[in-house]
Parts: structure tokens; sequence; C-alpha cells
């Protein structure tokens, strides 16, 4: 650890030994930092956060702040990112409520300059969220989720694993797994097939997923008709089962189908 004069770093803090703190960082009591971590300097790290091994956190990134949220009371809440994580320039992420007790960023992720995660989101492993998108509270999002560079995703609302939104979406509705989505109002473009092959997936579990999808998106049928024909119709498989897990949850209703 650099021991810095020009870093504040409360003594209550738990930081491993081979983390590096730049100058003009601040680290709050009840922190937790995990070996082989940079902290960029003037990073602000408030209480409650917990962030894993070699994760990178840039300049101006200010962690765990307290959530902008009329109903926080004060509560002791977590923010906890996960191992190799890199959080650029100027990203907030605010430490959860009485909804949660957290806010959590999985693994692998990169959150590029200017990002905001608001309290209680739950943000899975390996996405990738693009300059100045903005997380509003309690969102869900999935593992494998890109966000193109400023859009919004409105509070409570899901992003289902291995999906794709394109830049400047306003996300107000649901958004299931392994699809694309982008226009305004934000609509279905299709399976992210692209994404899906390079992380392994072949060509019959792609066109699969994409027979699933011709029902809930280009039929025009409801959630429940398109549920129900789903299980009556599509053959048995994990994506099949996610996709259906993910409709029957859903509390915001879907965005919109192709064209509607």
């Amino acid at each position: 650890m650099h021991d810095h004069r020009l870093t504040n770093i409360h003594p209550d803090a738990k930081i491993a030994e081979n983390v590096t703190i730049e100058p003009f960082t601040t680290i709050e009591k009840n922190v937790e930092i995990g070996e082989g971590t940079w902290i960029g300097p003037n990073v602000t790290i408030m209480e409650g956060c917990r962030i894993g091994k070699n994760c990178k956190i840039y300049p101006g990134a200010v962690l765990s702040g307290v959530p902008q949220d009329l109903k926080f009371e004060g509560e002791e809440t977590l923010t906890i990112i996960g191992d190799n994580t890199v959080i650029r320039e100027c990203v907030t992420i605010s430490r959860g409520t009485k909804d949660k007790f957290k806010t959590e960023v999985g693994k692998n992720c990169l959150l590029m300059a200017y990002v905001h995660i608001a309290h209680d989101c739950i943000i899975g492993d390996n996405c990738i969220f693009s300059n100045s998108v903005q997380i509003a509270g309690h969102a869900e999002i999935g593992n494998f989720v890109t966000i193109g560079g400023t859009s919004a995703v409105h509070q409570f609302a899901k992003i289902g694993s291995h999906s794709f939104i394109s830049g400047g979406c306003l996300v107000r509705k649901d958004v299931p797994p392994y699809v694309k989505a982008a226009r305004e109002p934000l609509s279905y473009c299709g399976v992210n097939s692209v994404g899906l092959k390079r992380r392994g997936y072949d060509n019959q579990q792609v066109d699969d997923i994409q027979e699933v999808y011709r029902i809930v998106f280009l039929r025009g049928y409801n959630n429940a008709k398109a549920i129900k024909e789903i299980e009556e119709n599509i053959r048995p498989s994990e994506q099949k089962s996610e996709i259906l897990d993910f409709l029957k949850k859903s509390t915001r209703g879907l965005m919109k189908g192709y064209g509607q």
C-alpha cells in the first residue's frame, strides 16, 4: 500500500497489504479493499464499501455514497464491488437502503466514465456500461449485459443476462435475456446472436432462443398467452427456462416488440 501523506484513510478501514492508493484519496471507516486493487487519485470511498481483489478505481469516483432517496434514514448498508471490476472516472455508486441493504456490482465489470448506479441495484458479472449510463434505484441487471452510452434505466426495471442495449436508450420496461434492444420507445431488435456466439453458444441454442422470441414479440400475444405457447410448443432447454422465469417475474411489463 502506498502510505502517501496526501491520502486520508480511516484507521478502521481494512485494506490488504498490496493495495495501491494514490494521493488525495479519502477512505472512510467500515471499508474493506481486497488485495491487488488500485485506487487512483481523488477517489472517495465512503463507509459500507466492500471492494474485491484486483479492481481498478479511477480518479473522481465516489463509491458507497449516501443514497439519493428521501426515505433513507441512515440505516447501515453496503456497497459491494466484485473482483476484477474496473470503475472509470467520476463513476458514482450509492449504497443500499432498507429495501435490500446493499447495492452490488459483480465481478469483471467495466463501468465507464460518469456511470451512476443508484441505491439497491443488483448488477451481475461481466457487464459493460458505456459512458454516462444512468441506473436508477432498485434495478436488477443480469450477467454479460452491455448498455450503450447515455442510456438511462428506470427504477425497478429488470434487464436479463446476455442482452445488449443500444446507446441513448430509455429503458422504461423490462428487457428479457439474450436480446438486442434499441429505438424509442425501446423495442426488440432480435437476439444478441453475436454476443452469444462469442461466449460459446452454438447455432442450435441461438435458433431455440429466436423461436421463443418470435412468440413473445412477433405474434402480438399478451404475456400470459406467450408463456403458455412457449411452455407447450418449445422444446426444453436452459435458455427456455431462463426466459420463462424472467417473463413470469416481470413487474413493469416487457419492452415493445419490433414494429409495435
